[in-house]
């Protein structure tokens, strides 16, 4: 039986942070599925067509499929099979929202476990928002992200 568990998140954009987890993933899962959300309640940076597409080109392995959704995040997980949810934990702070979820998640899905992985140390401090910040003014941003990436929050930034 093919296990297989769903990494969401908003991934504006997909970070090194991002891609750890996504590897270190497949470590309890065949297949993972990164799902991107479309969140109503935030202004992203990048569409959401324009998220998928730097996920598949990051992180590339037959393992590894990237999908939008809207709803309820276990509904999302029945429809492609998924046992597992993966969640990232880069502090203390993170854990009582991930936590308050998780155990929603559970109550609507009983049969889906949620496991947290924290990232690589090197990366603990890492999150999108500050990606978006340190591009948005021109600094470097080459060891956080993917030369795509790069590529991309330089295009969405150019003056």
């Amino acid at each position: 039986m093919t296990r297989v568990g769903v990494y969401p998140g908003s991934f504006d954009p997909i970070t090194k942070g991002h891609e750890d987890l996504i590897h270190r993933s497949l470590a309890f899962v065949d297949q993972l599925v990164v799902a991107v959300a479309v969140n109503v309640s935030k202004q992203p940076l990048f569409t959401l067509e324009e998220r998928v597409a730097l996920i598949q080109q990051t992180a590339r392995d037959k393992a590894i499929a990237v999908q939008s959704f809207d709803g309820l995040l276990v509904d999302f997980a029945r429809s492609v099979g998924a046992t597992v949810i993966v969640r990232g934990l880069r502090a203390v702070s993170d854990f009582e929202y991930e936590f308050q979820m998780a155990l929603m998640n559970r109550n609507l899905g009983p049969h889906i476990e949620t496991i947290f992985l924290v990232p690589a140390f090197d990366l603990t401090y890492l999150s999108s928002s500050l990606v978006r910040e340190v591009a948005r003014f021109g600094g470097d941003v080459s060891a956080l992200v993917s030369p795509a990436v790069q590529q991309a929050l330089k295009r969405k930034f150019a003056k």
